[in-house]
């Protein structure tokens, strides 16, 4: 059984609300690590430094095994475990979340705290552009240059069909095409060269990688 990994998203995005006058403005911002994360923190900081609150949650790792969050002075509880929450519960890592909070005059209360800066992060992430994360093999064909153009046309076709993803051609002696596929679909993909080659080309398997594949 292949493993699953948690999504991440392809882009920074900054959603705001507003709830009884104060201002939450979430950002999500993928990471490719803690170090990564802090220095967006910092970033948004900076950028938001007038305003009173700038509460963060952030799951990194390739299976969303670190985890972290601060309620940067709002009440224990009600800012980042919330946020965290929603991006557990949303099963994403690599991602950090900042949600700057401009207070309007009006208290909303722990429970409605929590509510406001859960729903920042769930509606960020309701915008986002996902990434699905998928453990794909490299399978490389090596074609004559004559066929490159054909091949690699059936290739970009059967990727689309397959959640699979093309790599980048090598030019040699031949042209070696490649496309990184699920482990479901390898035998299709061999059964489909050898008809598209009358067996001439033998498909061969290489190395295991997390490829980041967007959602369509």
């Amino acid at each position: 059984m292949s493993t699953t990994y948690p999504a991440t998203i392809a882009a920074r995005v900054d959603v705001e609300l507003e709830i009884k006058k104060s201002r939450f403005i979430a950002h999500l911002i993928p990471v490719a690590s803690v170090a990564d994360a802090d220095t967006a923190i910092a970033a948004v900081r900076k950028e938001f430094w007038d305003a009173r609150h700038n509460c963060v949650a952030m799951v990194t790792g390739l299976t969303g095994d670190q985890a972290r969050s601060s309620d940067d002075g709002e009440p224990s509880g009600t800012a980042g475990v919330p946020m965290l929450e929603v991006l557990r519960r949303r099963g994403v890592t690599d991602v950090v979340a900042v949600v700057t909070r401009y207070f309007g005059g009006v208290k909303l209360g722990a429970g409605g705290l929590v509510r406001a800066y859960g729903q920042a992060v769930s509606d960020a992430l309701d915008a986002a552009a996902l990434v699905d994360r998928r453990a794909l093999t490299r399978i490389s064909l090596d074609v004559p240059h004559a066929d490159a153009g054909r091949f690699d046309n059936q290739l970009r076709a059967w990727a689309d069909a397959n959640d699979a993803v093309l790599g980048d051609p090598e030019y040699g002696a031949t042209a070696r095409l490649s496309v990184w596929a699920p482990d479901d679909a390898l035998d299709a993909l061999r059964d489909d060269v050898a008809a598209w080659s009358a067996g001439s080309v033998a498909p061969e398997t290489g190395e295991v990688r997390v490829v980041d594949v967007p959602r369509g």
